[in-house]
């Protein structure tokens, strides 16, 4: 009795089959039952990241009225120093 399909019995095709004649590869198992990690990003260093220019950013912050005048005038003077 054969139970494994011709096309599975070929070498080429046995690479990643999950289901193989009724068993799963001890591979597999080990797969399934420890799945990946999500590797961490890198953090980006601020030397490569571009400056931006705050001040518009400011200046929005000012118009939405997130922050009165008073703390736009003191931000804009600690950012130009």
């Amino acid at each position: 009795m054969l139970l494994v399909p011709k096309q599975l019995q070929r070498s080429g095709m046995t690479g990643n089959v999950p289901y193989y004649g009724g068993r799963l590869s001890p591979a597999q198992a080990y797969a399934a039952s420890h799945p990946p990690r999500p590797r961490p990003r890198p953090a980006a260093t601020p030397a490569a990241t571009p400056a931006a220019d705050p001040l518009p950013a400011l200046q929005q912050l000012l118009d939405t009225g997130v922050i009165t005048a008073e703390e736009f005038q003191d931000l804009r003077a600690r950012v130009n120093r």
